[in-house]
């Protein structure tokens, strides 16, 4: 039986030190994700993928005054349709655009960022992205980690912009900042708040200014996922 035993031992030893490893490599593969890349996790970039179409109405109430445009998007293929109350286009945001288009996709790029300014922590290019510092939130004033995002290439329609995003450890948004051409003050400040999980792909609807008769939300949110 001491013989048999020997190699039962030396295999327990070998499947322990293969668990220690597969925990090790877990470890270090969470921690050289960035912090944009774990922020976009917690809001499921990954099953972004998989989105097929996504509807949004994209809404600002101000002094009793609301404005709307209405979006169905076809991430995979480009197709985009806008109606508002002035009109509705239809496009392809891999095509060529006339004027007509080109300030249909400039409103769509403005309204699709608020509603996944997350992601695009990934998705941009020609962006610099701050180390993250404990900060004291500009709202609520709890302690928070904060990141920057700034626009530095020459592309897009607001090349120079910096927001500021304000997050807790579970990397869940709490408030953010809008820094036009990265002033120093900031040009807006809003709450995230109003989650909605469409099948582990999560959406904040509603952006909030305490206080103030302002308010951007997001209504007729529907998620089609590819089969």
């Amino acid at each position: 039986m001491r013989y048999l035993i020997t190699p039962l031992i030396s295999i327990l030893i070998l499947f322990s030190c293969k668990d220690n490893n597969s925990t090790n490599n877990e470890v270090t593969a969470e921690a050289e994700k960035t912090v944009a890349e774990n922020i976009a996790e917690h809001y499921g970039i990954s099953k972004f993928n998989e989105v097929e179409e996504l509807e949004f109405t994209f809404n600002v109430e101000s002094n009793g005054n609301l404005r709307s445009r209405h979006y169905s998007w076809f991430p995979k293929t480009g197709e985009v349709t806008l109606m508002s109350a002035q009109d509705t286009v239809q496009y392809n945001r891999n095509n060529q655009m006339d004027s007509l288009t080109m300030n249909a996709d400039k409103a769509f790029i403005n309204d699709s960022y608020w509603l996944l300014a997350p992601f695009k922590l990934v998705w941009d290019e020609g962006t610099s992205i701050s180390d993250p510092e404990k900060v004291a939130a500009p709202i609520s004033s709890e302690q928070l980690n904060k990141i920057t995002i700034t626009y530095t290439g020459d592309g897009g329609y607001t090349p120079g912009d910096a927001y500021d995003f304000y997050y807790n450890d579970n990397y869940e948004v709490k408030e953010w900042t809008f820094r036009r051409g990265n002033q120093t003050e900031p040009s807006l400040i809003t709450t995230w708040e109003n989650e909605q999980n469409f099948d582990g792909l999560v959406l904040v609807k509603d952006r909030v200014r305490p206080e103030e008769d302002w308010k951007l939300f997001f209504t007729n949110l529907n998620v089609k996922f590819s089969k």
